[in-house]
């Protein structure tokens, strides 16, 4: 007999295959809120009170529209998508002349088609039997013995005891009833006036949420108005300005241009006056000549009377460098004459501090002696 063997894997291990229909991470660009399961994020679930009724304002109901607009608008798509794929989905080609296409059975097992089912008439036949008789009352046989005895109305039933405790479960009854009644009137009429007083909240507040649109929607709108109104007169104002250059420029242009014109034509010998002529030709080149020579005399005076500023001007120069000379050769000897003076003045003092110190050391001596 073989000794057992341990078990082993016929295969490697593998992962299980998972039936993914996304990949296994998301996308960095992916939406969140596309994933998300918050319902917060669902337009379905209604915010505030349940109980309330639903203030609808102006842009939810332009939202629900758009939303109703664009569910339309997909159906269509979608109606128009189906019927095209059944336009495009093959089909038996059409009959022959004097042939008609009819529904064949390809089941395994045919069935008989008809209109009406298939009718059958059946009979039969029961045994006469007589009926069974009524089976009689059953009476248990009497067991025990009987004895009587005879008791007083009075002891049995008073109505005055009897009646008090019924008649006390009757008022309390009826009494107990009224006072839920009332109570239920008075919390009915409380619900009522709570009821009227958040009606009345109700419509505060949605009148104040339609003054609040329609004061934004009027702003907006006069916003919209005013920037119209600037981009208008900027407009305006760039055409005025525009037809003012266009009309100075036309007038600068044609204004000088008669006078050119002439000007060039008078240039030119076409135009010219007699005495303006004989002034260019014979007066101007006369008076220019005399004014030639005027100024060459005059030209020749200046240059004489620069000579004579020149040479008066070296000379004076000439003599503050001398005078110039003369100071300092002062102020030298002046400097040299105090360092004389100081070293003098020096001298005689370290020679009295000399004969001071002999005349301190010959008195010492003497003393000494």
């Amino acid at each position: 007999m073989e000794p057992p063997q341990a078990f082993q894997y016929a295969s490697e291990p593998q992962a299980v295959p998972t039936k993914r229909t996304r990949p296994k991470y998301r996308d960095e660009e992916e939406d969140d809120l596309a994933l998300s399961n918050n319902i917060m994020h669902d337009r379905r679930v209604v915010r505030g009170n349940t109980y309330a009724a639903q203030v609808v304002t102006q842009s939810a109901a332009r939202e629900m529209e758009r939303l109703r607009r664009e569910n339309e608008r997909a159906m269509k798509r979608e109606l128009a998508r189906r019927k095209m794929e059944a336009s495009m989905r093959p089909r038996t080609p059409p009959p022959v002349d004097g042939r008609v296409h009819m529904d064949v059975q390809t089941d395994t097992y045919l069935e008989e088609l008809s209109d009406r089912p298939v009718e059958a008439d059946a009979d039969t036949q029961t045994e006469a039997f007589l009926d069974r008789p009524p089976e009689p009352l059953f009476i248990p046989a009497k067991s025990g013995v009987d004895k009587e005895t005879q008791v007083d109305v009075a002891e049995i039933f008073d109505f005055d005891i009897e009646v008090k405790p019924i008649l006390e479960v009757l008022v309390g009854k009826t009494l107990q009833n009224s006072m839920m009644e009332v109570m239920e009137e008075e919390e009915l009429a409380a619900i009522r006036q709570r009821q009227e007083e958040f009606e009345q909240m109700r419509n505060a507040e949605l009148m104040e949420v339609q003054r609040l649109e329609s004061e934004a929607t009027r702003r907006f709108n006069e916003k919209q108005r005013r920037l119209n109104q600037e981009k208008e007169r900027k407009r305006l104002q760039k055409e005025l300005k525009e037809k003012v250059a266009a009309r100075s420029f036309a007038k600068n242009y044609l204004g000088a241009l008669n006078a050119d014109v002439f000007a060039d034509l008078e240039s030119s010998g076409h135009f010219y006056d007699p005495v303006r002529q004989e002034v260019t030709d014979v007066f101007l080149p006369w008076l220019m000549d005399t004014v030639a020579t005027d100024m060459e005399g005059v030209q020749k005076a200046q240059a004489l009377a620069d000579d004579l500023i020149r040479a008066a001007m070296e000379k004076a120069k000439e003599l503050q460098e001398a005078a110039k000379a003369a100071h300092e050769a002062e102020l030298a000897r002046l400097a040299e004459e105090k360092r004389k003076a100081e070293e003098e003045a020096a001298a005689r003092l370290q020679a009295e501090a000399e004969a001071a110190a002999a005349e301190g050391g010959d008195a010492g001596e003497g003393d000494g002696a």
